[in-house]
């Protein structure tokens, strides 16, 4: 007797649209196909994921790969849940009447798509990858996610920034790393006048092909780029493979740690700003101590 009565109960029916009644039995199933469905998605990509590292697959790859699969799982869990409340896809129909107000949305939401087109774009074509050093205006960093309304930028300082993807494809952006990760940096040094230029450029060169980190091809390039008000001035250009900001300042600081240390050893003087003052006519000094 009482399967019948809750027989009867999910037999009731609340609506019918298109001659298809919906009964109430049809829509309690709508909330335990969605935690089903979110649950074997969910698995799903967890477990594909975690192959793809495994074999250590392209993480730009894993990504894209994850959310498509996450579009198809609520396409495929939308148009089921609409099959089993007996909904055809034609029954959208009615919906024609809400167009005008769709349209007035969609003018509020012209960012939020734009956004969202831009993170599909980004993914797709991939300009920018997971683990590129980018350069946007005043902010540089590491990209940590691209997701489908903005990417999430870690910069040098340790503070994340959220970039919406619309500006990263609308704006100048540097990409560190687009191709490689080798990079061009320079040291400039200046010493005092009378000081033996080719010896200056010998030691320069000497302080840069010490350090490990810069790439022996292309050598690393001394110039004698002017005379200056106070002194000589050089300047040492050199390519390292180097992704990030910090990497950059770290061996410009050990060059001129170098360079002071070999400067001292052969009483090369650095430069510092000087002025010569010429007075015509004689002084005289006075001194009016007791």
């Amino acid at each position: 007797m009482d399967f019948e009565r809750f027989n009867a109960l999910f037999s009731l029916e609340i609506i019918t649209i298109s001659d298809q009644p919906i009964t109430l039995g049809d829509f309690l199933m709508i909330p335990l196909f969605l935690v089903v469905g979110i649950f074997v998605t969910k698995w799903t990509v967890n477990f594909i994921t975690n192959r793809l590292t495994t074999k250590k697959t392209d993480p730009n790859i894993i990504h894209l790969l994850q959310r498509v699969l996450y579009v198809i799982a609520i396409a495929i869990i939308a148009i089921t849940i609409l099959d089993l409340i007996n909904i055809p896809i034609a029954a959208f129909a009615f919906l024609s009447g809400a167009i005008a107000i769709a349209i007035g949305f969609g003018f509020g939401a012209q960012n939020i798509i734009n956004n969202f087109i831009s993170g599909w774009i980004l993914m797709w074509e991939r300009p920018i990858r997971i683990g590129d050093f980018l350069e946007v205006e005043d902010a540089k960093g590491i990209v940590e996610e691209i997701n489908t309304r903005s990417t999430r930028i870690r910069r040098v300082d340790g503070v994340h920034l959220l970039i919406p993807n619309s500006k990263l494809l609308e704006n100048t952006v540097v990409n560190w790393t687009l191709i490689d990760r080798l990079v061009r940096t320079s040291v400039n040094v200046g010493v005092a006048y009378g000081s033996p230029a080719k010896k200056v450029a010998a030691l320069i060169m000497q302080a840069a092909e010490e350090q490990n980190e810069i790439l022996k091809e292309p050598k690393p390039l001394v110039t004698f780029e002017n005379f200056g008000d106070n002194s000589l001035f050089f300047e040492v250009t050199y390519w390292i493979n180097s992704h990030v900001e910090g990497g950059l300042r770290v061996t410009r600081s050990d060059i001129r740690f170098r360079l002071d240390e070999l400067f001292e050893e052969n009483n090369i003087i650095i430069a510092f700003p000087q002025r010569d003052v010429h007075l015509d006519g004689s002084i005289t000094l006075i001194n009016n101590t007791v």
